[in-house]
């Protein structure tokens, strides 16, 4: 403790003594200063103290305030304030706080006249902004308590990555808490009632990025207990299916690129996939089409492919005795093939959703199988649209025996193969947001209208979007179909992720970007049910990775929030009973 109070004396010399003297008893006695302290050292040899940082939880208000963060003069530039800052991020993901603030002295020739001064807050919000911290915009918060008093503070908010808005009552809480709690002896009661008044914009403006050409990536954070991880489960067989034609898209670097990605997060555990029977493939598959498929690939020469091209629109009954000349019977398109590794392909997605849907059972939050081919279009007796046997749906009817399942299909395609499988059934919700069947494959499903028939009337929703949107629609409708699923109360929730409503997509004409996929993740998981998602379109492979990692980091994160308020809740109400029997 005293080598921090050191530090803090030769770093702000500004700093008043009893601001660094009462440091300890902040630690002994919480309650006094309303916020809940957490110091955090870098120790070197000899137990000498290299830096440091103070952070403060408030967690009747769900936010952390970071104090102080320092390394000691003989020790800076050392990459000391990366590793500890991080840490402190970590720490505020844990304790699910909704952001983290900090003051950080200005930038501004009008408010910091010296330039070495300057220049030093200068090189502080650069390197804030690297994390996507920035100052609060449009507010008085750096109003100078005396006239002549130079370098006051800005208020800096670091959403932790969750790329989350900062609504403008949570900011004027967290203002008034800042003041009162720490410089409660420091405002007057007007100054801070012209602070928190200040903040009128909602959600609150942040300050354009200043040094950085362009906004940081999110990432979750690097160290976090396997428990708490994405379950990840890869198709390894899926490169056998490699189709070389020009224009065939749905090639096996989509699942390399998205790998990549994922292994920078920290975010995923890995695991085997599990091979399973091929009854799970057969309870929603006619058993003709399955024969018909599997026989079909054997007879196939390495290399060959048949695409379909003749269809039975008169007489489906009595199908042709040779077998390349059959694929239109089972198939509702002209550009995708059969060939010798199709259907072994095909299995392994099945296991591979099959296997990270037993790891949702055995307890974990959210599990990941990154299928190829994918599924979705597949209904009970036709392929097509790069889909064989959907993973998707028999996922889901594996949870189904378990208690309820919710699908909700986020491609740029309709899912009409989970529509058409549980079309009249009541224990499986299925959702979708497409483009309209008017301009967007498959063309013929995925109206409004289509609710469901007999049992399951009303247990289909789709949600058909315009050729061209904005992100912020596309949210807003993604808000209204989880609104739906929960008031279905399922007991988990598979979701078919299509990453094909990427800017640029070669199959869509959609414009999201790698922040509005982590607002689809937030969305999502701010349900906080037991989640399955199961890898279906996208073949921007230059961003699909990217796009990939940025949904599970909102998922995750959110998915953790909201747990950490479930759990909160639920210890409130079991203090209230205690109290209650007294």
């Amino acid at each position: 403790m005293a080598q921090v109070q050191s530090i803090l004396r030769q770093v702000f010399p500004l700093l008043s003594h009893d601001e660094i003297d009462k440091i300890p008893e902040q630690l002994r006695d919480p309650l006094k200063y309303r916020f809940r302290p957490i110091l955090f050292i870098a120790e070197g040899p000899r137990n000498l103290v290299k830096g440091f940082a103070l952070l403060l939880h408030a967690p009747d208000l769900e936010f952390c305030y970071l104090d102080y963060l320092s390394a000691a003069p003989q020790g800076t530039g050392r990459g000391l304030g990366d590793v500890l800052y991080e840490r402190v991020r970590e720490e505020s993901v844990a304790l699910r706080a909704k952001g983290l603030f900090f003051e950080c002295l200005p930038d501004e020739p009008a408010l910091s006249p010296d330039p070495v001064t300057r220049r030093q807050n200068e090189a502080r919000l650069r390197f804030y902004e690297r994390y996507g911290a920035r100052p609060l915009a449009g507010t008085r918060y750096e109003t100078p308590l005396k006239p002549e008093d130079d370098n006051p503070p800005y208020l800096v908010y670091d959403n932790l990555g969750l790329h989350r808005s900062l609504s403008r009552g949570c900011a004027r809480s967290v203002v008034e808490a800042i003041l009162r709690r720490k410089y409660g002896r420091l405002c007057p009661q007007g100054y801070i009632e012209m602070v928190v008044n200040s903040i009128t914009d909602d959600p609150v403006r942040l300050r354009e990025f200043k040094y950085l050409k362009k906004e940081p990536q999110p990432s979750a954070p690097s160290r976090i207990s396997d428990d708490r991880k994405v379950v990840l489960v890869v198709n390894e067989g899926h490169s056998i299916h490699h189709v070389r034609e020009k224009g065939y898209v749905e090639s096996p670097v989509r699942i390399a690129s998205i790998i990549q990605e994922l292994a920078r997060s920290g975010l995923f555990r890995r695991v085997t996939m599990a091979v399973h029977s091929e009854k799970y493939i057969r309870e929603l598959h006619d058993h003709q089409y399955v024969d018909y498929f599997k026989r079909v690939c054997e007879t196939l020469a390495p290399g060959e492919s048949v695409y379909p091209y003749v269809f039975p629109v008169r007489n489906g009954a009595r199908p042709p005795k040779e077998l390349s000349v059959r694929a239109g019977y089972f198939c509702i398109d002209t550009f995708t093939p059969l060939n010798r590794n199709a259907f072994t392909a095909a299995k392994g997605a099945v296991d591979c959703a099959l296997t990270a849907a037993e790891h949702l059972l055995k307890g974990s939050r959210i599990a990941y199988a990154l299928v190829r081919p994918p599924g979705h279009h597949a209904e009970r007796r036709v392929f097509g649209g790069f889909c064989y046997f959907n993973s998707t749906a028999i996922a889901a009817q594996c949870l189904s025996a378990y208690g309820t399942v919710a699908i909700l299909d986020i491609d740029y395609h309709h899912g009409n193969g989970q529509q058409e499988i549980f079309y009249s059934r009541s224990d499986i919700l299925t959702v979708s947001i497409h483009g309209h069947p008017r301009f967007a494959y498959p063309y013929f499903s995925g109206f409004a209208d289509e609710r469901g028939a007999g049992a399951g009337f009303g247990y289909n929703a789709n949600y058909p979007l315009p050729e061209i949107i904005e992100p912020a629609s596309y949210h807003v409708t993604l808000q209204k179909a989880c609104k739906r699923i929960q008031s279905f109360r399922p007991g988990f929730l598979v979701v078919a992720l299509g990453l094909d409503t990427a800017r640029g997509d070669p199959t869509g004409t959609w414009p999201l970007q790698p922040k509005d996929f982590v607002r689809n993740g937030e969305i999502v998981g701010s349900m906080n049910l037991p989640t399955l998602v199961v890898q279906e379109g996208g073949y921007r492979t230059r961003m699909l990775g990217t796009n990939a990692r940025s949904f599970f980091t909102g998922l995750w994160q959110a998915r953790e929030l909201a747990a950490g308020q479930n759990a909160r809740r639920k210890e409130i109400d079991r203090h209230r009973k205690v109290g209650s029997l007294f």
